[in-house]
C-alpha cells in the first residue's frame, strides 16, 4: 500500500505579545492554497494538528489553547499606503474550522517583523539603526494596523528589556497603532455601537438579564460587570476553564450578544463564528495577584478585565480585545469607562490573569455618533524558529 510523502512548506513559527503562530508567505503556500477555501483551510489545520478529538494538537504545531492555535498568511499589497496584506486564521482545536471573521491584535506585534525579514519591504525604508514603519492592512476585518518595529545594524531587534506581562522573557518594544479601529462586521453597519446604546439592557434565556455594552472596535466585544455574573473580576483561569457551567454561560451569553449586534441572525448560528465576539467582564480595582504570583496593587490600576476567547477564559489579554477596552473605556458612560471611574480619559491600565497592560484611545463625539481615531498599545515580537513545515501531501 502506497502512502503520500509529505510536503514542505516555507514558514516560520513566531510569538506575538502573548500568542504564537505559523506565519506563511502567500506565495510559499501550494497553488491550491493560496486562494481561500477549502483547499487552504485543510492544509492549515493539518499544520496546526486540528482537529483534535484529545484536544492537545499534538501532531502539528498548535500549543492546545487558543492562543497557540494560529495561522498568519502574509503578502505585498497593492492597496495605496500600505506594505503588507495581513490574513489571519483562527484555528478551532476540536474542530476542523478556521475562523477568518477577526483579526489577532497580538499576532500583528510580529507581522511587520516578519515582513521586514522577509523581504516584503523595500530596503530604502528600513534604517541602519532606528525604527522601520510598517503599514499593514488587516484584511479580515480591513482594517490598518502601523507597526513602529525596531531596527539595528540593519536588522530586525527582537532582544531588549521591555517586559509584557503573559511572556516569561524580556524583548524589544513593538509600538502598534490600531486605526479608525470600529470594526466594520457585517450586519453591523459600521457602527461602533451596533445597538446605538452605550448600555443595553441583554436578555439571555435561562441564564438571566445583563446591563452590556456591546462594542465593534478592534473586534466585536461584550462587555458585562463581573459583579452581575457572580464574579469578581480578579478570577484567574482555572475559576473559569474549570467550571463546565460556567463556560456554558459565557457561551450563551455570547450568543445572543452576537443576535443584537447584528453579527448573526440566530443563536444556532454562534457555533460557526467562534473567533467573533468576544465576551468580557470588568469590575473596579482592587488588590489581586496574578497567575505567576505577583502582587498587584488597586492602586496601580484602573480596573480589572476577564476576557474569553474561542470558549476559553484567556491566559492574559487578546490584542483585538484590548483596543476594545481602551475605546470603550475613552467613551464615557459604558460599561469599562465606570468599571474605571468614568469620565473622559485617553488611557487605561487594567489587569489581566496574567498581569497589567496599558493602552491608550481618543474618544470624539461628533453629530451624536462616537468615533476613535486609533488605539495604541505596545507588544513585543520574536521569531521562534524558521524553516519549513511538513504535512501529508494528502492532507489538502
Amino acid at each position: 500500500m502506497s502512502t503520500p510523502s509529505q510536503v514542505k512548506i516555507p514558514a516560520t513559527y513566531m510569538r506575538g505579545g502573548t500568542s504564537k503562530g505559523v506565519f506563511f508567505r502567500l506565495q510559499d503556500l501550494p497553488s491550491a492554497a493560496q486562494m481561500p477555501g477549502a483547499a487552504r483551510d485543510a492544509l492549515l489545520l493539518r499544520v496546526i494538528g486540528s482537529p483534535d478529538p484529545y484536544g492537545k494538537q499534538i501532531d502539528g504545531m498548535g500549543g492546545a489553547t487558543s492562543s497557540t492555535s494560529k495561522a498568519v498568511i502574509l503578502s505585498r499589497s497593492s492597496r495605496e499606503g500600505h506594505d503588507v496584506d495581513y490574513l489571519f486564521g483562527q484555528i478551532a482545536i476540536d474542530k476542523a474550522f478556521v475562523d477568518w471573521t477577526g483579526n489577532c491584535g497580538n499576532l500583528s506585534a510580529a507581522v511587520g517583523s516578519f515582513a521586514i525579514s522577509a523581504g516584503m519591504i523595500d530596503p530604502e525604508r528600513v534604517p541602519h539603526d532606528g525604527v522601520a514603519t510598517v503599514r499593514i492592512w488587516q484584511a479580515n476585518i480591513g482594517k490598518t494596523i502601523i507597526a513602529h518595529v525596531p531596527i539595528t545594524d540593519g536588522a530586525v531587534q527582537e532582544t531588549g528589556d521591555f517586559m509584557l506581562d503573559g511572556v516569561t522573557f524580556p524583548a524589544a518594544e513593538v509600538q502598534l497603532e490600531f486605526l479608525d479601529p470600529a470594526a466594520e462586521e457585517e450586519g453591523a453597519g459600521g457602527a461602533m455601537f451596533p445597538t446605538g446604546q452605550l448600555v443595553d439592557s441583554l436578555e439571555v434565556p435561562g441564564v438571566g438579564t445583563f446591563q452590556a455594552t456591546m462594542i465593534n472596535a478592534g473586534i466585536p466585544t461584550i462587555f458585562l460587570n463581573a459583579a452581575a455574573l457572580g464574579y469578581k473580576g480578579t478570577e484567574l483561569q482555572d475559576a473559569i476553564n474549570g467550571d463546565p457551567k460556567a463556560l456554558e454561560m459565557f457561551e450563551t451569553i455570547r450568543a445572543h450578544g452576537a443576535v443584537r449586534m447584528g453579527l448573526i441572525k440566530h443563536v444556532a448560528e454562534a457555533s460557526r463564528f467562534q473567533h467573533t465576539p468576544k465576551v468580557a467582564f470588568v469590575a473596579p480595582p482592587s488588590d489581586y495577584v496574578s497567575s505567576s504570583g505577583k502582587q498587584v496593587s488597586a492602586a496601580d490600576i484602573d480596573l480589572h478585565v476577564r476576557a474569553l476567547s474561542m470558549g476559553k477564559l484567556h491566559h492574559a489579554m487578546m490584542g483585538t480585545a484590548a483596543v476594545a477596552i481602551g475605546t470603550a473605556a475613552a467613551i464615557p458612560g459604558t460599561l469599562v469607562n465606570l468599571a474605571a471611574g468614568g469620565g473622559e480619559r485617553t488611557a487605561v491600565r487594567f489587569s489581566h490573569p496574567s498581569g497589567t497592560l496599558r493602552v491608550g484611545a481618543e474618544a470624539h463625539l461628533a453629530n451624536g455618533e462616537w468615533s476613535v481615531k486609533k488605539a495604541i498599545m505596545s507588544r513585543s515580537a520574536r521569531v521562534l524558529m524558521e524553516g519549513w513545515v511538513r504535512v501529508p501531501g494528502n492532507a489538502f
